[in-house]
């Protein structure tokens, strides 16, 4: 008798739905996911379906079928030239410069607090400062009064300026230097967070069963506790490579000199923000987008066997 009111109890908790059961923490989750839904969600949605249209913005859109992909492929030859440079872009400035990333994080974090605190706002300083890349522009100015220059001039390297910013034989490497400063962004802060949050005592345990230096330390034991601030790095460096157009407008200009650092970001703002023709604007975009995503997941299977 005394048991019963607590089955009936039991049985009422079974019977409501994880909905009912779990209200408050739907409640609590429910800003973010409208905020992902109504800013994440609706636009790449939108976009999508409007990549199979033509639409100027001042008329209605018109459905083209898969018109604005064939295009892009057959018909768009600087779409092709965009699309190679962003893919040599990416595949150059995203691995090496995650690696750095994930190196310096390293090294930055064996210093003590305040220098650590002091060498990573300078690391992480490419991302808080909007106007960097006028930085680079002093640097890399065509001028004998530019900083590069003007050392390679003193040292007897050089006899007359260099073009770095308009110059195609030139411009590439300019560009991996920026793009790889500007690399040093929330992966890198989310690298020295990772290293800091480490239980010590495992490598005391490490050292009891056998390993002997600060390689196998730093594989067997950092890299995979560093699993998820590498999932966060990895996805933070390939978006970033592939959205670098904005960081090389602002150094070499739009267009660049014969279109030599054309990438899919310039193309997309071209017929969008210029042209608007948008339906074609977000073929480009679902492309980009699709890239984005094919790459994430590769590098992702990849970072899950690290130490195992």
């Amino acid at each position: 008798r005394n048991g019963f009111p607590m089955k009936r109890i039991q049985g009422r908790t079974k019977r409501r739905g994880p909905l009912r059961r779990y209200a408050e923490d739907y409640l609590f989750i429910l800003p973010y996911y409208l905020i992902f839904v109504v800013f994440t969600i609706l636009p790449v949605g939108t976009a999508i379906g409007l990549s199979f249209t033509y639409f100027n913005v001042l008329e209605a859109p018109s459905f083209v079928g898969v018109s604005n992909y064939v295009q892009l492929v057959l018909d768009d030859s600087l779409f092709m030239t965009a699309l190679k440079n962003t893919l040599f872009l990416s595949l150059i400035t995203g691995p090496l410069g995650y690696l750095l990333s994930i190196a310096l994080a390293w090294l930055v974090n064996e210093f003590g607090a305040k220098l650590r605190s002091v060498l990573t706002l300078l690391f992480y300083a490419p991302v808080i400062s909007g106007g960097a890349y006028m930085i680079w522009q002093i640097i890399f100015s065509g001028d004998a009064y530019g900083y590069l220059n003007g050392l390679l001039m003193d040292l007897g390297i050089i006899y007359y300026p260099i073009q770095w910013l308009t110059d195609v034989d030139y411009m590439w490497t300019a560009a991996v230097v920026v793009v790889l400063w500007m690399s040093f962004g929330a992966g890198f802060l989310s690298f020295i967070a990772g290293f800091k949050n480490i239980d010590t005592r495992l490598y005391e345990a490490a050292a009891v069963d056998g390993i002997r230096n600060r390689y196998q330390e730093f594989w067997y034991i950092t890299l995979p506790e560093l699993k998820p601030q590498l999932m966060f790095g990895a996805v933070m460096s390939i978006t970033g490579s592939f959205g670098m157009g904005d960081v090389l407008t602002g150094v070499f200009g739009f267009p660049s000199s014969n279109y030599a650092l054309h990438t899919l970001v310039h193309h997309l703002q071209d017929y969008g923000s210029t042209r608007f023709e948008m339906g074609y604007a977000c073929a480009i975009a679902t492309v980009l987008f699709l890239l984005m995503v094919v790459c994430n997941t590769l590098i992702q299977k990849f970072l899950r066997k690290v130490g195992n």
